[in-house]
């Protein structure tokens, strides 16, 4: 078993390995009363900001796709 079997290759796996040790780190760190320190505090949020920022950016930038065939077109009303 090599190093690189572990790594995740897809999307989906890549984001909810980094939401795993986030929420791992954020535990454990509750649990050693570092959340208590003025510059965690301080780091804590200036990553929330930038995570905002970039999903404001990120569903600016979406565009809306529809996944029809051209032959049957829909209503989408309702």
């Amino acid at each position: 078993m090599s190093i690189s079997n572990l790594i995740p290759k897809t999307t989906d796996a890549i984001v909810l390995s980094c939401v795993t040790i986030l929420v791992l780190s954020l535990f454990i760190a509750g649990l050693c009363d570092v959340l208590d320190y003025f510059i965690i505090k301080v780091m804590l949020f200036i990553c929330f900001g930038s995570l905002f920022i970039t999903a404001i950016i990120f569903a600016a930038k979406n565009d809306v796709k529809e996944n029809r065939l051209e032959d049957t077109p829909q209503d989408d009303s309702h």
